[in-house]
């Protein structure tokens, strides 16, 4: 397993899908998975500082774990089978380490709330070829997002990053 970090989030216009980029912590590697709207909001909102006045679903999952007495001590995205990756939230509890299977989006939603680290299985990294003059900056670096983060304006913000905001890779 290898640690990420999200590189990048936003639109796939071929796929109308949204994707988020993990990028290895220290190197050049990258995997993107394509999520759910949802989850794209709540990642962003969540790496923009954003807080609604009431909890949405990843903060109500933070709560539960620690409300509980839990840690989240990672998150593992492990595999992918058709298409589709799958996670694993891994929960220190009092009464010991509990893995609960879990979407990679939720986990990543989930993670940026509890500062837990995420990682990859090293065999789901793609290299990213010199030659292909991929830079991936920090998301903090993406367009700003507006102050006013209404759906709507959150939306507006998702559309307008390009398939080159994020890099190139085919689905």
């Amino acid at each position: 397993m290898v640690e990420v970090t999200v590189a990048r989030l936003g639109l796939d216009s071929t796929s109308n899908a949204y994707v988020v980029v993990l990028r290895e912590q220290d190197g050049q590697r990258m995997v993107p998975i394509w999520i759910g709207r949802p989850e794209a909001e709540s990642i962003l909102m969540q790496m923009n500082h954003f807080t609604h006045e009431r909890p949405l679903t990843h903060d109500l999952c933070k709560a539960l774990i620690t409300g509980m007495g839990g840690t989240l001590r990672r998150v593992n995205i492990t595999h992918v089978k058709a298409s589709t990756y799958f996670a694993e939230l891994h929960i220190e509890t009092p009464s010991g380490l509990v893995k609960i299977d879990a979407r990679p989006s939720d986990s990543i939603a989930v993670a940026l709330r509890l500062s837990s680290p995420v990682y990859v299985a090293d065999t789901l990294l793609t290299e990213v070829d010199e030659d292909d003059d991929v830079d991936l900056p920090s998301f903090p670096e993406a367009p700003p997002v507006p102050q006013e983060l209404t759906a709507d304006a959150l939306k507006a913000y998702l559309e307008r990053l390009q398939p080159e905001d994020f890099g190139r890779f085919m689905p």
